[in-house]
């Protein structure tokens, strides 16, 4: 019923029909309900607590993609994000009020599930989920660093010997399920060998002394540029005793 009143809603403050929004948006809506989003929230391990509704603009982002990747099949999705995004602020008011509406039907939705799901949680139910939203947090907060990280060319980390054979042995592989592959990788590396083996552990050592030499020159630059929370410990220590000897 929730949901049936959120849609309502959507429709009753648009006070237009399908076909109507169709007509006015053109090949921006993929379909005359497009609008009325249905969100996946029941996807939480406790209790299907639901999740936060997409904003105006990821909706239309999400339902935009598509069309621009069969428009361009070879572009990367970063140079279609770019394009959306230009196409979204160049979207009439009148049309970004479809998705904004929407957005505020469902997190209305989703206030009213969010308050049902708590007064039925038991005291115990309550911890478990406060931690299990503080797990997702900290995950996600890891994903973006991780991305800031490589977005700032931060170095790979060095390969192990092992490591460097499966990357070699896997694309020589023949087709094949990955897990397959992995396992006669794997038993091939356990047959090698202490010779062969020696091929890999030096590669692995050059490999050491390539991400040394480019993390300390990433982290000199990151220094430059006012990043110092970037910096390893061991580096930040080693600078501040050459600082105390001169």
């Amino acid at each position: 019923m929730a949901l049936l009143r959120g849609v309502w809603g959507v429709l009753s403050a648009l006070g237009k029909s399908g076909a109507d929004l169709c007509a006015v948006c053109g090949s921006r809506l993929r379909s005359p309900f497009s609008f009325a989003y249905v969100p996946r929230w029941f996807s939480s391990t406790l209790s299907g607590f639901p999740k936060k509704p997409m904003t105006s603009y990821v909706r239309f982002s999400k339902e935009q993609l598509p069309i621009f990747k069969a428009q361009n099949p070879d572009a990367k999705n970063s140079e279609l994000i770019k394009k959306i995004a230009e196409l979204w602020r160049e979207l009439p008011d009148s049309e970004k009020k479809i998705y904004e509406d929407a957005y505020r039907a469902d997190w209305q939705v989703y206030k009213e599930e969010v308050n049902r799901i708590q007064e039925q949680l038991t005291p115990s139910q309550m911890v478990s989920l406060e931690k299990e939203i503080m797990q997702k947090r900290l995950k996600k907060k890891a994903l973006i660093k991780k991305r800031e990280l490589t977005m700032l060319g931060k170095p790979k980390r060095p390969r192990s010997a092992y490591n460097i054979f499966i990357a070699e042995r896997f694309q020589e592989a023949k087709d094949g399920p990955s897990q397959v592959k992995l396992k006669t990788i794997n038993e091939n590396w356990k047959n090698l060998s202490s010779s062969q083996k020696q091929v890999y552990i030096q590669l692995a050592e050059d490999d050491k002394v390539r991400y040394y030499n480019e993390m300390k020159s990433w982290e000199e630059q990151m220094v430059e540029v006012g990043r110092n929370d970037l910096i390893r410990r061991s580096m930040k220590h080693s600078a501040k005793n050459d600082t105390e000897k001169c």
